[in-house]
């Protein structure tokens, strides 16, 4: 059974800090992109972070809300994706998700082309 575990989350203060941890059973993350998403109370899902598999570098990509202050990253060995959250905001607030996508293809942010998905952890951005 392939299944995606997000863990992480929690509350923290604005200007602080929090690392999410995706993890793999079931299947090895090594060939997979594995993108980040969030969606907060009464809004669109959103595209936080990517980053690719070894086949395309491991490149990595942000939106523009969290260049600068979040940091995608795999440990392959571990099956584990983080996603280190600095300098948080109140509007960083959301649920946030990690996905699963095999193609590789773009754009990262398409939620749709993502095979397998987390439950989601909380986080909170208190003022």
């Amino acid at each position: 059974q392939l299944q995606l575990v997000e863990s992480g989350g929690g509350l923290v203060q604005s200007g602080g800090s929090l690392r999410l941890s995706c993890a793999a059973s079931g299947f090895s993350l090594a060939y997979y992109a594995i993108g980040w998403f969030r969606q907060a109370p009464g809004k669109e899902r959103e595209g936080v972070a990517c980053i690719m598999s070894v086949r395309e570098d491991e490149r990595t990509y942000y939106a523009d809300s969290v260049k600068g202050r979040f940091t995608v990253s795999r440990d392959d060995a571990k099956n584990t994706v983080y996603l280190q959250m600095n300098s948080l905001k109140p509007e960083d607030t959301a649920i946030y998700y990690c996905a699963a996508d095999t193609q590789e293809s773009p754009p990262w942010w398409y939620g749709a082309k993502y095979e397998n998905w987390g439950q989601g952890t909380q986080v909170t951005v208190s003022s």
